[in-house]
């Protein structure tokens, strides 16, 4: 019980407690989006919404605590959708330079199969997986 109850109050990290970096003051940002990926490296990951992960992936920040948890959403729904469509996560994913997926193989692996397993959703959305090759 007592264990639990620490878990419970016990604040999940963000991006910035992970990298051990901070990226400054969001209201000194120069462009709405510089602030929100500011303001989301200071939450807590496990809170992100697919937005907020489609956000940050799609500007290459924190990939490696970030795909992982974005593939756990796609599997859940391969079109899992921020503000955008459809399967704008998973679009976010795969213009990941292809040197992260290089240095993450497994986690390459896990998106093929999901890939593979919800080809007729994502042919159904236009999502091009030409851009993909690897």
């Amino acid at each position: 019980m007592y264990v639990v109850q620490l878990i419970n109050i016990i604040p999940m990290p963000s991006l910035q407690q992970l990298e051990n970096k901070n990226w400054g003051n969001p209201d000194a940002a120069p462009t709405y989006l510089t602030k929100r990926c500011i303001e989301l490296t200071k939450i807590p990951i496990e809170k992100f919404s697919i937005e907020d992960l489609r956000i940050m992936i799609g500007q290459d920040l924190g990939l490696a605590y970030l795909i992982p948890l974005a593939i756990e959403k796609l599997k859940a729904n391969i079109l899992a959708e921020g503000d955008l469509y459809p399967g704008d996560l998973l679009n976010a994913i795969l213009k990941t330079h292809r040197s992260f997926w290089e240095e993450n193989k497994p986690l390459l692996d896990h998106l093929h199969i999901i890939i593979k397993d919800n080809m007729t959703e994502i042919e159904g959305a236009g999502i091009s997986l030409k851009n993909f090759p690897y």
